[in-house]
């Protein structure tokens, strides 16, 4: 399942706290060409439920949305169908597996049952997440965790953009093993992440998620633009 069209593209991060906002932040940037699809998370989602808060986004665009449970599969296995049904009406979603083979192979199939396109992440932009920085995931089972989604026929992986060494790690690894990856990233711009550098890390299929440097932006229309130009170049 091809979420976005384009090779590349711009992702803004719908974090912003009500739905006027939100209106603000798609009508300034759904005319862009160069912006692939909205992300919303579990400020709207939790606040104003996911129906509503596509019902808003859908009055101005069909752009694709993608939901961030903010981390979903992390419980048992079979959570996943309930997961599946409870997004309905957006067109992905984001799993972080980090609770074992078993519950990332169900939600997997749970979300791909009910015709949701799946981006499966392994390694999070934050300081102190990684063991090598104090955290809890060592690299060998964030690799793991993308292996075990390429086996179950995933494409779509999130890769921190603010660690282009990461992404080409994850590039090289999924490459060996015959998979062509389409790599979101956020972690750009305000946590230090570069969009030029990591698009070449990326490769040939890379989506940017932007989240405060686009929907703090004086002129949102603008920012979005520029950050299309960068990436495009």
């Amino acid at each position: 399942m091809t979420i976005i069209k384009t090779n590349k593209s711009i992702i803004p991060s719908c974090d912003v706290p009500d739905l006027e906002r939100l209106k603000v932040l798609v009508k300034e940037t759904c005319s862009v060409k160069g912006i692939g699809a909205y992300k919303i998370g579990l400020e709207l989602g939790l606040k104003y439920g996911i129906p509503t808060t596509v019902k808003t986004i859908r009055r101005y665009t069909k752009l694709p949305i993608i939901y961030d449970h903010q981390k979903a599969g992390n419980d048992i296995p079979e959570l996943g169908e309930k997961f599946a049904k409870s997004v309905k009406g957006v067109n992905a979603v984001i799993l972080f597996p980090f609770t074992g083979p078993e519950t990332e192979k169900a939600w997997i199939k749970a979300c791909r049952n009910a015709k949701l396109g799946v981006i499966v992440g392994g390694e999070m932009t934050h300081k102190g997440f990684s063991e090598e920085e104090g955290g809890f995931i060592s690299n060998k089972e964030s690799l793991k965790i993308y292996e075990i989604a390429a086996k179950e026929g995933i494409k779509d992986f999130v890769v921190p953009g603010n660690k282009p060494e990461k992404i080409r790690l994850y590039r090289a690894f999924l490459e060996a093993r015959g998979i062509k990856p389409v790599f979101y990233s956020p972690g750009l711009i305000t946590q230090g992440g570069n969009i030029t550098e990591s698009a070449k890390a990326a490769g040939k299929s890379w989506h940017a998620i932007v989240g405060r440097a686009l929907y703090e932006a004086k002129n949102m229309n603008k920012a979005a633009k520029e950050m299309v130009r960068i990436l495009m170049q």
